[in-house]
């Protein structure tokens, strides 16, 4: 594996991945700001600025830039999260300059033109309009901002229609000015890639991005609570959270072999209790999400009104017994199915150049694929059961829910089964 890294005289780091069987290469600049470096009179605008990068700069209107990458095969995107920022091509070898230079504009002389504006900003309202739409979706957004009341992290992403309706040029740039700085700013690149020519568009492209550091980000707070929203809808979304672990935790593969084993794919318990044996639900599963100080356990179902009473006991029943019961052939299947999925993603240039940013976010090195194997395989059961016990008694529940959710049991029936 050829994994070189420079670090610019302006704090931007410049990382890659020579995959020497490939053609073409990812590369891309991801940003350590997402919507949780937001205030609440701008929420939304981490997602808004992403999509305004493409449409104009000094040099390109959003035409232009959609032909330049498409006339050699190549293709730009992006996408927002609530601690990062990403915005990446995937070219032929011989385009990476066209790249480089695409997305060092789009990034430094975007324009924000009032007429994209407006047309993108009606876009974006299309958008929040859709996600409110799809409710397997929107219940997660309850999740969070019941689990992160009052703060930056249980915000949606996408912000609301009136927010982003009222976010104009100024409030863009001066956002991208406080945030886009070169110490908090990855170029990752993997494929048909040569680290020396890479780093030399990359210092030509990228010099005068400011090497001041952003402001420090307020602590995350999990509190819990309940969100119950009556809809007339054929089923119940339902989540349940409890606080997690941050990527840093040493139990941070623990938990994501706990929630493989109790709810990662159709041989995991909730699976097969839930619904091979019970018929409660189409679709259930469980999940870990962590973030830089703090994370959140969960599950999700999709179910019928009249399963409802019944399937929120046998979840919760299935929870507590994997934390007293869980066995090494339950581990080892959910940690083949974790190293499956890591190795996998490090075929993909973009999965390998996405892997190589968020690590030096996130971690400030790169980690070794062998250090990450290694700590999979060190979590036994003994360390699930601990593990699992240790969630359920480490604070109050988070319950969302939006359909029919009359038969929903009490919130403080719910936390007493889980306490």
């Amino acid at each position: 594996m050829t994994v070189s890294l420079t670090t610019l005289a302006n704090g931007l780091r410049v990382v890659s991945h020579k995959m020497p069987e490939l053609k073409t290469l990812s590369v891309g600049v991801w940003v350590d700001a997402g919507s949780r470096y937001e205030s609440p009179a701008e929420n939304g605008i981490s997602h808004m600025l992403e999509h305004m990068a493409f449409k104009g700069t000094e040099k390109r209107n959003a035409r232009a830039i959609a032909q330049e990458i498409e006339q050699v095969g190549g293709y730009l995107n992006a996408y927002t999260s609530r601690e990062q920022t990403a915005y990446y091509a995937r070219v032929l070898e011989e385009d990476l300059p066209l790249a480089v230079n695409l997305l060092s504009d789009i990034l430094q002389h975007s324009t924000f033109e009032p007429a994209e504006l407006e047309r993108e900003r009606s876009v974006i309202v299309q958008e929040i309009g859709q996600a409110l739409d799809a409710p397997e979706d929107l219940v997660f957004d309850f999740l969070q901002e019941r689990a992160f009341p009052d703060q930056a992290l249980g915000r949606t992403i996408l912000g609301t229609a009136d927010i982003v309706r009222g976010i104009g040029r100024d409030a863009l740039k001066g956002y991208m000015a406080s945030h886009y700085h070169a110490p908090t700013m990855i170029v990752s690149a993997a494929g048909a890639v040569d680290h020396d020519r890479l780093v030399d568009l990359v210092e030509k492209s990228f010099r005068a991005l400011p090497p001041s550091q952003p402001r420090a980000l307020p602590p995350a707070r999990y509190a819990g609570g309940d969100l119950r929203v009556e809809k007339e809808l054929e089923q119940v979304h339902l989540t349940l959270g409890l606080e997690g672990v941050t990527y840093d935790d040493p139990d941070y593969f623990t938990a994501q072999i706990f929630v493989g084993a109790l709810g990662g794919g159709m041989s995991s318990r909730l699976f097969q209790e839930v619904r091979e044996v019970r018929g409660l639900c189409y679709s259930i599963y469980a999940f870990s999400n962590s973030y830089s100080d703090t994370g959140l356990i969960g599950l999700y179902a999709g179910t019928g009104e009249d399963d409802l009473r019944e399937l929120v006991p046998v979840m919760i029943g299935e929870t507590r017994a994997l934390s007293e019961d869980c066995t090494e052939e339950e581990v080892a299947r959910a940690k083949a199915q974790l190293k499956a999925g890591l190795l996998m993603g490090l075929e993909s240039c973009s999965g390998r150049a996405e892997q190589l940013a968020r690590h030096l976010l996130v971690y400030g090195r790169i980690i070794p694929v062998d250090e990450f194997v290694e700590r999979i395989e060190a979590v036994d059961a003994g360390a699930v059961r601990r593990f699992g016990q240790a969630v359920l008694v480490r604070g109050r529940p988070t319950l969302a829910a939006i359909g029919p959710v009359k038969t929903l049991e009490a919130a403080e029936a719910i936390a007493a089964r889980l306490s």
